[in-house]
């Protein structure tokens, strides 16, 4: 069916982002249950969410591809960065993924500062710090792919307050996830499901946290194009074809 006459002429909407960019714990953030799903679905009409995690990546790598994910002309409202899980592994074990603490300082900063230099200012973005890691489970997906414990709780650690303070000096926000899943002696069982991934707890933990420091930042955008009730029967191009959106319910 041919579109009506005139259609063609509303004007563009402009669709705001939401950009997820990390490694594992970000891609799987779509399965059913997860985090970033969650986030979509708050933000609805609202904003797209963008799901840009990379298995097994760590912040050298991530550092070279964010210019190909964010440039000056599509500056998202929001970019969250979610490494470390990977940084923090051990050199001996995991020399491929290892990245040095020092290094992978540097490597967040220069990701902050290269959305600032394309618009994305600091007020934009959230520094998330890799969880921890319950060492038991984790051993054993170790051994049952024929290697050695790869990764350690303290040094996990070390990587996440890296990450605070590379918030601190850049003036982001943080979700320091290291700190808050360990509070009050929580048994990490809870939140991850093979000792580094998140189960649907651990997702629920991160939504929960996560989503005050988005909504803050897009608080102000409009629901996009008219509440139904709001579309004008007789003429709906008038209500469809400008610009705007109504924040009633559906």
């Amino acid at each position: 069916m041919a579109l009506a006459p005139g259609a063609a002429g509303g004007i563009p909407l402009f669709w705001p982002r939401v950009l997820l960019f990390g490694d594992s714990i970000t891609q799987f953030s779509f399965q059913q249950g997860g985090w970033g799903a969650a986030l979509a679905d708050r933000l609805v009409r609202k904003c797209d969410v963008l799901n840009r995690g990379f298995s097994g990546y760590n912040t050298r790598w991530a550092k070279i591809i964010l210019p190909r994910l964010v440039g000056s002309r599509d500056s998202p409202a929001v970019v969250t960065i979610f490494f470390g899980a990977n940084d923090s592994s051990l050199r001996d074990e995991n020399p491929r993924q290892h990245v040095p603490l020092e290094e992978y300082t540097a490597n967040l900063s220069a990701m902050v500062r290269y959305l600032h230099s394309v618009g994305v200012t600091e007020s934009r973005v959230v520094l998330v710090t890799p969880p921890p890691l319950w060492e038991a489970a984790w051993e054993e997906e170790c051994v049952a792919q024929g290697h050695r414990l790869n990764r350690r709780n303290s040094v996990t650690g070390e990587y996440a307050r890296a990450c605070a303070q590379v918030a601190h000096d850049c003036g982001t926000d943080v979700l320091d996830l290291w700190t808050l899943m360990q509070k009050d002696d929580q048994d990490l069982s809870a939140y991850l499901s093979d000792g580094l991934h998140l189960s649907p707890e651990g997702n629920n933990f991160v939504f929960s946290h996560l989503w005050p420091l988005v909504e803050k930042k897009v608080s102000g955008l409009p629901l996009l194009l008219p509440y139904w009730k709001d579309v004008a029967e007789a003429n709906p191009e008038c209500s469809l074809l400008g610009q705007g959106g109504h924040s009633s319910a559906t």
